[in-house]
């Protein structure tokens, strides 16, 4: 049987195997159908059954979360926690509070975590967890209520050398920190090496929040200047408009670009001078508002859409960081006439499989999320490091070793592309690269 006949087969049984979860079935997909030239050149990968043990979470956790709302009303949702792949080290990623939450997006998410994971080049193993819990609308009574029920069934699955935690979509310092408050409460231990994205007063990393959005702007413009000439002067549009976006637009500007787009579930606003930075901030992250009040607050330069898709706009560069599957094949298609040369995924996998084989077939760089976005886990192993010692590093230091993790990722991603005869491939570089530092730890370990 050849490679590509075995991988299909393969591919089939993990369906079988897994019904009825759809991003899982994607993520598979999109790892499995660029590994034929690693497999040819590592056939131990194969009689080791690798793919099959890296593709079986080594646990899956399901648990039930009630509890009560503020009219008294007894409320119940459902946790997840897949530890997908320990063999680098703890299970790391994050906990998504979501209604779209259910096993089949969190084994997605975990899968490409452990690979995004193994770029960053740290002793991280990947996991993911979350929640069909929806904060929206919720008063902070209701979250803390919430996430202490959550944890009172989490903190038997986790610890600082099992599986570390963080946050996600829904998931911030005030959901971290309730769910800290009650793993110390129920433990009577502070170990604060437990959760990442803490605040911090209480051992939180400096750029932790804006790690994510500054590693995305670093990664497109390694791939900018690798292959032409940087992100200065380029016009550039961001999808969302929460925590990833607004610092992905900091670290643009501040690179040169300038950031025309951004959007939120509502809508869109283009701004011809520019977004301002500081003023989205102020309604995002600080307001908590929508998107439509920046185009009222900017004035003539800024216009709200409703109808159409950001991805109507013209740009140089796009980086997709709002959801999942957000750009489909005929938003690439109006990319790509409109002269994108450069796509990053800072959400985790918001483009479809067909929009990624038209940007690539165009000749677009594109930098898939599991390298593009690494620069979020990144940070949280290095708050890991730093609740080990006891230390605490300057902003300064921190951007410093994030820069030098998100240089080292595309230097990873695009030497084994080149090595492996697909030059500028960065979604068979990433991947490549992220299974063979894995792989090697299993046959190291044995059969586990």
């Amino acid at each position: 049987m050849s490679i590509s006949e075995s991988l299909a087969a393969l591919r089939q049984n993990i369906e079988s195997r897994n019904p009825a979860e759809p991003e899982f079935h994607q993520a598979i997909n999109e790892v499995f159908e660029t590994l034929s030239p690693m497999l040819g050149k590592h056939p131990e990968y194969a009689e080791a059954k690798l793919l099959e043990r890296i593709c079986e979470p080594e646990r899956q956790i399901i648990f039930r979360v009630p509890w009560v709302d503020d009219a008294g009303e007894v409320q119940i949702n459902r946790g997840f926690r897949v530890e997908f792949n320990s063999a680098l080290g703890p299970y790391k990623g994050g906990l998504r509070f979501h209604p779209s939450v259910g096993l089949g997006v969190v084994k997605f998410l975990g899968f490409e975590q452990i690979f995004k994971n193994a770029l960053t080049g740290l002793p991280i193993g990947g996991g993911k967890g979350g929640s069909d819990f929806d904060p929206k609308g919720k008063s902070d009574n209701e979250i803390m209520r919430f996430c202490q029920s959550f944890m009172t069934e989490l903190y038997r699955h986790i610890g600082e050398y099992t599986d570390v935690p963080a946050g996600d979509i829904g998931v911030g310092a005030r959901e971290i920190g309730f769910l800290f408050g009650q793993y110390k409460r129920i433990t009577n231990r502070y170990e604060s090496g437990v959760l990442t994205g803490k605040g911090l007063a209480w051992g939180g990393a400096r750029v932790r929040v804006e790690a994510t959005g500054y590693g995305t702007a670093y990664f497109v413009q390694e791939m900018l200047a690798a292959n032409d000439a940087g992100l200065g002067g380029r016009d550039v549009i961001v999808s969302g408009s929460g925590n990833v976006a607004i610092y992905a637009i900091q670290k643009v500007h501040q690179l040169g670009g300038r950031v025309v787009a951004c959007s939120d579930s509502t809508g869109y606003v283009h701004d011809a001078d520019g977004i301002d930075f500081k003023m989205l901030r102020q309604i995002k992250e600080v307001e908590r508002g929508r998107i439509s009040e920046y185009a009222e607050r900017r004035g003539a330069s800024a216009r709200y859409e409703t109808n159409g898709s950001i991805w109507d706009l013209p740009c140089t560069v796009a980086l997709p960081c709002a959801t999942q599957n957000e750009l489909d094949a005929e938003a690439a298609r109006r990319l790509i006439a409109s002269g994108v040369v450069a796509v990053a995924e800072g959400a985790n996998m918001p483009c479809r499989p067909e929009a990624v084989r038209l940007f690539q077939e165009a000749g677009v760089l594109f930098g898939p999320g599991k390298a593009a976005n690494a620069g979020g886990v990144a940070t949280s192993a290095l708050e890991m490091q730093q609740n080990a010692s006891r230390d605490s590093w300057s902003f300064e230091y921190s951007e410093q070793r994030l820069h030098e993790i998100m240089r080292n990722i595309h230097t990873d991603c695009f030497e084994t592309a080149a090595e492996y005869g697909h030059p500028r491939n960065y979604v068979l570089g990433a991947n490549i690269a992220g299974f063979n530092r894995v792989a090697e730890a299993m046959l190291a370990m044995g059969v586990i």
